[in-house]
């Protein structure tokens, strides 16, 4: 039986764990994890369980948070949405585990598309206008109002995820790539680096949202660009460059582009997420990709 608080309980252990559950042993703090199906991730066994958003228990019955550990801090890695999902997890957990308000650190990885709204400014940080009707982003505002963090991620790279896969997706005719503007990212080993320095600060934590990129704001055609190869360089010269690199020399051309990457005025939307980094004197490990 446990004898004690574990450092950090993560409800949903996916891909972010493959590098966060390293670095939180490399610091040695302890943890658990869940998935929905009791694999092993990062070498390490899960519990099985998944959220229930409409369990409504009664007296009687046993709670969906008796079978998991006690924890000092909580980290939310699926999406809680609407209102309501926040608070019956928050409240259905400390009472579980016989927790009072604030006993527990709830943390939430959120998503930058909240901010993908008409600005008044090409440049967008955390205190800038959202879309407050987004599903995600009324249960990030619940939790805040729990005192918990929420941390809104760029998209998202590294290990498993590797960027030059997404050009098929992303552009499949010229007119994609030519209404491809700015991009932001995050890699996975700065997403856990977050986490730890977040649990290491909470007073800097409690009841604040923080935009999450690597600081860079990235051309789409750039990458198209330096992506001619796709994802297995090699130096055949006979190979011919992607059609999307190719489509972008042709824009370049048409629209008088005379080099990449294109400016910030024509970007539009560019992430500050400077306020992140600062407050937890840190900086990306994995910026530039």
């Amino acid at each position: 039986m446990q004898s004690h608080d574990l450092d950090l309980l993560i409800l949903g252990a996916g891909w972010t764990s493959t590098f966060l559950i390293p670095l939180l042993q490399s610091h040695n703090l302890s943890f658990a994890a869940t998935t929905r199906d009791g694999r092993k991730v990062a070498g390490v066994d899960t519990i099985k369980w998944s959220f229930d958003p409409e369990e409504k228990a009664s007296n009687n019955e046993k709670s969906q948070f008796a079978a998991l550990p006690s924890a000092k801090h909580v980290l939310i890695t699926f999406p809680l949405t609407g209102t309501g999902q926040s608070s019956s997890l928050v409240y259905g957990y400390e009472k579980a585990q016989g927790k009072g308000k604030y006993d527990v650190k709830f943390i939430q990885l959120g998503s930058t598309g909240i901010w993908q709204i008409p600005q008044a400014s090409i440049w967008v940080d955390r205190k800038s206008p959202y879309d407050t009707s987004n599903k995600r982003a009324i249960a990030e505002d619940e939790l805040l109002t729990l005192g918990g963090c929420v941390l809104n991620l760029a998209g998202l790279h590294g290990g498993e995820r590797d960027a030059r896969k997404w050009v098929d997706r992303v552009a499949k005719t010229k007119e994609d790539v030519k209404g491809k503007k700015s991009v932001h990212l995050i890699h996975g080993v700065d997403v856990a680096r977050a986490v730890v320095a977040v649990m290491g600060n909470w007073m800097s934590s409690m009841s604040q949202r923080y935009m999450l990129t690597d600081g860079l704001v990235y051309d789409w055609w750039t990458l198209f660009a330096g992506w001619a190869e796709g994802d297995n360089e090699d130096e055949d010269p006979t190979r011919k460059p992607s059609k999307q690199a190719q489509w972008v020399y042709e824009l370049m051309t048409e629209e008088k582009v005379q080099a990449l990457p294109r400016s910030m005025q024509v970007l539009g939307r560019c992430y500050d997420s400077r306020d992140f980094w600062s407050t937890f004197s840190l900086a990306p490990l994995k910026a530039r990709i």
